[in-house]
């Protein structure tokens, strides 16, 4: 992917995360959100929201728009798992010890399939 795109990809599979955690359908979200149906259609088929459809779905979900920013192999970028145990760990629905369980159970998925 180059440098400065967005991963519209892993922005609609993250919304979908949220979306079912909420119990939600689509049309729920686009109601709730205050997006069209047709955008999230576009998504789902691999196009990119227009801006105010991005601004009202990273509102609705309370996701970082700009983590779904690629920049490319910079320094000081934060490590994946780095990331993931930071969110696991802020989760106020998990206890440390599930946070550690979680974290362990991704860390070993995540170095089966990264890329060496």
């Amino acid at each position: 992917m180059a440098k400065g795109t967005f991963d519209a990809a892993a922005f609609y599979a993250a919304l979908n995360q949220t979306r079912e955690a909420r119990r939600l359908t689509w049309k729920q979200v686009a109601e709730q959100a205050g997006v069209s149906a047709s955008t999230l259609t576009r998504m789902a088929q691999g196009k990119r929201p227009d801006v105010d459809g991005l601004a009202a779905l990273a509102a609705w979900s309370g996701l970082n728009a700009d983590t779904f920013v690629k920049r490319g192999e910079a320094d000081g970028e934060p490590e994946t798992m780095a990331m993931i145990s930071t969110y696991l760990r802020a989760d106020k629905n998990l206890s440390a010890d599930a946070a550690n369980a979680l974290e362990s159970i991704i860390a070993t998925s995540y170095n089966q399939f990264r890329k060496k």
